[in-house]
């Protein structure tokens, strides 16, 4: 293993290998951490607050409902789709303890993208937010759902927000309260599950098609939480965690870090129901002494930027974990400078549960980096031939490890296109090693724009306007050009009340960026179009 250069960044703080044995499945995880916080507060959400041991005990009433009412067996899928409320991490464990496989659904879904999830996960029953139902409405007699369980916003939680009503052509629903009262009275028999036992179906975007489902085993989220665990060491704190959650738990990112991580670390959850909304976000902020928070670049740029987020309370911060996208320098040299810590970028996707790489917690200066691969993960940077370049080149990031899914969903041909010979997924990503063993993401491969047959990577181009103190944000693309193919198109957002010309930011450009790097042409926006994750999504651009 000592060709893993990498490695010197470990030093005797971080071990090579975890024990991946340590738990038979993700229920024996949270079955422990129940069992050592089970007072403790695990959730809270727009005020109020459950125990480990309150979700336990509600977590087993829906696993009963699920097998006694509904005669479910294990490996059948039922999708989960909410927004970050009390509900879902109950009726996630309620699914779990039932042997079942979560398929994790965006609640913002258009009727198009729901149809083909629930479809092509053979869905029968849908655990789903009231105010998602209208979408299910439209779709639902073109799908195999037979059993609809309706959550609304304070279940579980504070009864008295008012909550959308479940659409009323949905005639056969049942409320997650009469499920509850029904669960009560039935017997839950609990299921043994194995590592190679998939716990859940995460769909990946579909920035090129269709949507494809993740297979994502019990051993795939152990090994990540492990090698998570074993590498941020004491950055992770047990039972003295509370850990901010504003990115939606239905996205891997803060359904492994946020949720089942920091569970079995005894954290308590703050759930952010709509981090969208600025000011209620940063309010929420202001009460809490956190520990730990995530996010992707453009909502740490949004609490920057939100009055109020200054007054917040950061002594007891001790990680930042940003990712989904580029953390951009001008962003977190602006975090520090508030919170006396940079945000530590770590990478990973759908189809590796998802974490590869992250800083290292004793690096204390921000590099525009991914970092280093975390425990038992190889990373290799290959060409379009399957070859391994030289350290310092180019090539797609291709990586092994634990944490890789089963493969897609029903779908053998997608996954032999992106599994190498010798077991390495091939995850679209272009990057590089530099001589110190860190890696950096160059781009997308299909979202590199040609300029006379040279490669520009917007990211570049993003993170050098991004330092332009006017600028809060910005995306570009690229467009047909007659005399080089393709030119740079660059869309800005300008921060509240200050000013910026098309001239000072092409300047700036051409000073800091080769001539063909440099945009030909430069587009004031008021919003970047994003997902709901908060990913900036340049192929939306193209239709501004």
């Amino acid at each position: 293993m000592s060709d893993k250069v990498w490695y010197q960044h470990y030093g005797s703080d971080i071990p090579t290998t975890v024990d991946l044995n340590a738990y038979p499945s993700v229920i024996a995880m949270f079955d422990e951490a129940i069992g050592k916080f089970g007072d403790n507060t695990a959730f809270q959400n727009f005020g109020a607050k459950m125990t480990f041991g309150e979700l336990d005990k509600q977590s087993r009433k829906i696993a009963a409902y699920l097998q006694q009412s509904l005669g479910h067996k294990k490996g059948d899928r039922v999708a989960v789709m909410m927004p970050n409320i009390m509900g879902f991490p109950a009726a996630m464990l309620g699914v779990l303890r039932a042997g079942l496989v979560q398929v994790n659904v965006n609640p913002l879904y258009t009727p198009r993208e729901l149809d083909h999830q629930l479809n092509d996960a053979d869905v029968e029953t849908i655990i789903i937010f009231t105010g998602s139902t209208p979408v299910l409405a439209e779709i639902i007699e073109n799908t195999p759902i037979k059993n609809v369980i309706t959550v609304a916003l304070g279940d579980l939680g504070n009864a008295a927000l008012p909550s959308p009503p479940a659409d009323e052509r949905i005639s056969n629903a049942t409320s997650l309260t009469d499920v509850l009262n029904a669960g009560e009275k039935l017997v839950f028999e609990p299921v043994e599950i194995t590592h190679d036992d998939l716990i859940f179906l995460q769909y990946t975007g579909g920035t090129t098609g269709l949507s494809k489902g993740a297979m994502l085993t019990h051993g795939n989220l152990i090994s990540n939480v492990l090698q998570y665990r074993a590498f941020v060491g004491d950055l992770v704190q047990e039972g003295d965690e509370l850990i901010i959650t504003a990115l939606p738990l239905y996205h891997i990112f803060a359904l492994m870090v946020n949720f089942v991580s920091y569970f079995l670390a005894g954290a308590e959850n703050v759930l952010i129901t709509n981090p969208r909304d600025m000011p209620a976000f940063v309010a929420e902020l202001q009460k809490h002494k956190f520990t730990m928070i995530t996010g992707v670049n453009t909502l740490f740029a949004g609490m920057l930027m939100t009055p109020g987020f200054e007054k917040c309370d950061f002594s007891n911060l001790r990680n930042c974990a940003g990712g989904g996208t580029a953390v951009q320098k001008a962003v977190s040299d602006r975090w520090k400078a508030l919170t006396g810590g940079h945000i530590r970028e770590g990478y990973g996707l759908s189809e590796t549960s998802p974490i590869l790489t992250f800083n290292p917690p004793k690096s204390s200066e921000f590099r525009s980096s991914i970092g280093i691969p975390i425990p038992m993960t190889e990373i290799s940077i290959r060409d379009d031939d399957g070859n391994e370049v030289p350290q310092g080149e180019n090539g797609e990031i291709c990586a092994r490890g634990p944490q890789i899914m089963k493969g897609y969903w029903k779908r053998e041909e997608a996954t032999a296109e992106v599994m190498t010979q010798d077991g390495y997924f091939r995850t679209g990503d272009v990057a590089y090693m530099s001589e110190d063993g860190y890696f950096h993401i160059v781009d997308r491969k299909k979202d590199m724009i040609l300029v006379s047959g040279f490669n520009v990577f917007p990211n570049e181009v993003e993170a050098i306007a991004a330092e332009l103190d006017n600028i809060a944000e910005c995306a570009c693309i690229g467009v047909p050009d007659d005399r080089t193919g393709e030119a740079v198109k660059l869309f800005v957002v300008k921060l509240p009340d200050k000013d910026i010309t098309v001239e000072e930011i092409k300047e700036y450009c051409r000073q800091n960026l080769t001539g063909y790097k440099n945009p030909k042409e430069i587009v004031f926006i008021d919003e970047l179009p994003k997902s709901t994750v908060g990913k900036i999504l340049r192929r939306e651009l193209r239709n501004v």
